[in-house]
Parts: structure tokens; sequence; C-alpha cells
């Protein structure tokens, strides 16, 4: 199964990552896998963009069927392989809404990360304002006061229960970013401790990027 499965991906890509723990989840190893460089433009390379067009990673390939964003890829690994490995979306329906409903927030936790993490590269310097950078990072603050929220309320250390889920393949790899660029532990204490107990989850091991191994964080959310 995963010989016929290609994925082209970057180190330290949260939607890249994303795939690969719901890869190992599903049980999925020994799938084809290309890490390219970011900084050396290899996702723009021909045979990235045969595979997506949008010259983005992940792209990723499962036979003659090509599912490049990452939340399209995860789906499609749970619902194809839904009888092996962790059962990632459960079929109790409240279970299964609040394990939804968590996971296409973490679009959101992402996206207003983003939003901080790359201000400063997408715009230009002579059109940079304190004052936005300061409306973004407050705006990221109150999105990761939730999720703090949501962990002091849901037992059993996962996003949606009791359980390992989709949520979690999902938003881990975001979590993670966050505090590698210097989010604060005491701060965030129940984000913190779901942060550290799921690094030695074998899945998240297993694929944990080189990046993050190779290089130090940096202190972009140290104020968030």
């Amino acid at each position: 199964m995963a010989k016929d499965m290609t994925l082209w991906w970057g180190s330290g890509s949260p939607p890249c990552w994303r795939v690969m723990i719901a890869l190992e989840e599903k049980n999925l190893q020994g799938y084809n896998q290309k890490l390219l460089s970011f900084e050396k433009g290899e996702h723009k390379s021909k045979e990235v963009m045969d595979v997506n067009p949008r010259g983005q990673l992940p792209a990723f390939k499962c036979g003659d069927k090509i599912i490049n964003e990452s939340y399209g890829a995860c789906f499609f690994l749970e619902c194809e392989y839904k009888s092996q490995g962790t059962k990632l979306i459960p079929e109790n329906s409240s279970e299964k809404a609040l394990v939804l409903q968590r996971t296409f927030e973490g679009n959101t936790l992402h996206q207003k990360m983003v939003d901080v993490f790359m201000y400063n590269r997408r715009v230009p310097e002579n059109e940079r304002h304190e004052s936005a950078f300061k409306r973004l990072k407050e705006t990221l603050t109150g999105e990761v006061q939730m999720w703090e929220g949501y962990l002091q309320k849901t037992p059993g250390g996962f996003l949606a229960g009791k359980n390992f889920s989709m949520a979690d393949v999902i938003v881990y790899p975001s979590v993670a970013l966050l505090f590698r660029m210097g989010l604060s532990d005491k701060r965030y204490p129940k984000l913190s401790e779901y942060h550290k107990n799921l690094k030695d989850r074998p899945s998240i091991k297993a694929t944990w990027p080189p990046l993050y191994k190779d290089t130090p964080g940096q202190d972009i959310f140290k104020d968030i």
C-alpha cells in the first residue's frame, strides 16, 4: 500500500508534518518521500509543479490520486484506511462533532500564527507599521488563550477528548512551532503540557522535523 504513495515535503512545515503524522498513525510506513528545501526553491521544481501546480508543499500522491492540501490528505488517509492503525475520527456522533470542530479550528490557529510569523517577510520594510504588527500579535494571543482554555476543560490530555484524534494530527504541528518560536511555558501551562506529552508519541517522534533537531528556535512568539 504505502509503496504506491509519494510525499514531497519540507522540514518544519506544519502542513507537511500533519500528513506524515497521519501516515504513521495509519501504519503506512515505507512510503516514498522526498525532502525538499524551501530556501533553495525546490518546491517550485518541475517535479513538484507537475503534482501541485501551486508549487506548494506538501505534494502527495497515492497511486494515480493526487491530494495536495494537508487537510484533504489526512482525511483521505483516514477514510481510505479506516480499519487500519489509529481511528482518527470516532463513530460516536458527539465525539465526532468535537473532533471535527477542533480539527477545522486548527486552521484558524495556524493562519493567525502565520500572520505574525511571516509579517516581516511578506510586508516590505517601508510598509510595515508597529501598530499593525501589534494587532496581529494581540489576535494571536486571544486565539492561543482559547486553546489553553480548551485543554483546561477537556479531560484526557488530547484536544478533543480522551483519545488521540484527527484534531491532534492537524493542530499539534502548529502548537510545536509556537513553542519552538518562544511561546511561554508558564503563561500556557496546559498547552505546554500537551506539547511535551505528545513529543514521545511514536508517530510524532518518528516524524520530528530535522530542522527542529538541527537548528535553534527564535523568540517571535515570546510576547504572545
